[in-house]
């Protein structure tokens, strides 16, 4: 195996393209490392990207937020601004394993592991999130919901890698929030989860509102038949009780140990329910 550390896009989208055999990235390691240690890949190249510099930094601009791909959690929740404005795609972060992982962790691998039940992903779908996306032909935009394909596939190319996020300001009225179901108590893999973004007008009416699930289908799932139920609505029960409807049509899940199809499909309303009133309160605060 091959290891190198460029300092710039170029350097690195030009090591991954040149590469014939297998080629991974290496942010935080916390998946790579633990998947070659268990013979599950067996890359003849890793490109570390921690030293180029927009991958390592968080700038806030006109526009909003921008998250280099290799910050971690632990850095995020270090973020006053970023907290204040999106608390729920923090939070979302910092469930992301121990003390230990989320130091290591970051949002570009999360989303680039591409699993189903990755907890920023829906999180970063309700804060209608976007990401850079640098490789061969330049850099281009691709929305957050659209990155992952299906379990450990991407929409990247040969040569491509995700450098950043763009999270945009919260605006007045504007609330998000992250939860999930797991057996245990702390540091496992979702069964279920939900984000939920919205915006209200001063009356309380909700404008606009997005909603993402993960862990229920072969990919995380930006549900906008849910987020259109709440719209025009003071989140009362007849729009709730849409919105679950909504959530739980949308559902494909699986059985295995941790969960049943019916259980996920019950739980993902129930789970999106709770969040959606979690954002609502932090939309009118």
């Amino acid at each position: 195996m091959r290891y190198e550390a460029p300092e710039t896009l170029e350097a690195a989208t030009a090591l991954l393209a040149a590469e014939m055999g297998i080629a991974r990235v290496l942010a935080g390691g916390t998946d790579l490392l633990v998947q070659m240690k268990t013979d599950m890949v067996d890359p003849a190249l890793v490109v570390d990207l921690k030293r180029i510099g927009e991958m390592r930094t968080i700038t806030k601009a006109v526009d909003g937020f921008h998250i280099g791909a290799a910050v971690s959690g632990a850095e995020l929740k270090e973020q006053v601004e970023l907290k204040q404005h999106w608390p729920g795609l923090v939070e979302a972060a910092n469930l992301i394993g121990s003390t230990q992982i989320q130091g290591r962790a970051t949002l570009g691998g999360n989303l680039c592991n591409a699993s189903p039940a990755a907890d920023s992903i829906p999180a970063l779908i309700a804060a209608n999130a976007t990401v850079s996306i640098f490789g061969p032909k330049g850099r281009r935009q691709l929305a957050v919901e659209d990155v992952v394909l299906a379990p450990r596939k991407t929409a990247l190319d040969k040569g491509e890698f995700v450098v950043s996020f763009h999270i945009p300001l919260r605006a007045k009225g504007m609330g998000d929030a992250y939860l999930r179901f797991i057996p245990r108590t702390e540091m496992d893999i979702a069964v279920v989860g939900a984000g939920i973004g919205l915006k209200t007008d001063p009356s309380g009416v909700i404008t606009a509102a997005r909603i993402g699930l993960g862990a229920v289908a072969s990919r995380p799932l930006h549900v906008k038949a849910a987020g259109d139920a709440l719209v025009g609505s003071k989140l009362d029960k007849a729009a709730v009780d849409k919105m679950v409807d909504a959530v739980r049509a949308a559902c494909k899940p699986i059985d295995d140990k941790r969960g049943t199809i019916e259980f996920r499909i019950k739980v993902a309303g129930v789970i999106a329910a709770r969040a959606a009133a979690i954002a609502y309160d932090r939309a009118r605060t």
